[in-house]
């Protein structure tokens, strides 16, 4: 799949998300709130795979695998990206988000000193 295809999906599900019956018509300061903190909340499911696939919890035992942290994390990263898509809803042309991603990186390795 090519990153604009990816790029077009994630913005495609971050609509869909919108125009969820639970979330059609609700005050757009509601929709944003909620987009942002479902970023959180996905990262509690995260913490909870990691806690499983390590065995932390001694009444459920080892409960998930690594292959779940991995799916969490790109669930948390796919989740955050559908965010950065509806803060763009109503611009004309919407950015590319993976090329946003990709801007970011890039300044992140700067600030490190490896770019």
């Amino acid at each position: 799949m090519t990153t604009a295809r990816t790029s077009e999906l994630i913005r495609a599900v971050s609509a869909w998300i919108d125009t969820a019956p639970g979330n059609a018509g609700r005050d757009p300061e509601a929709l944003l709130w909620g987009r942002v903190t479902k970023v959180g909340e996905e990262a509690g499911e995260v913490i909870a795979a990691l806690v499983g696939a390590t065995g932390q919890n001694p009444r459920k035992g080892q409960s998930h695998t690594m292959a779940d942290v991995e799916r969490e994390l790109l669930d948390t990263a796919m989740t955050a990206l559908a965010a950065v898509a509806h803060l763009h809803t109503h611009d004309a042309e919407p950015p590319d988000v993976l090329a946003l991603l990709d801007d970011h990186v890039l300044a992140v390795a700067r600030r490190a000193g490896l770019a």
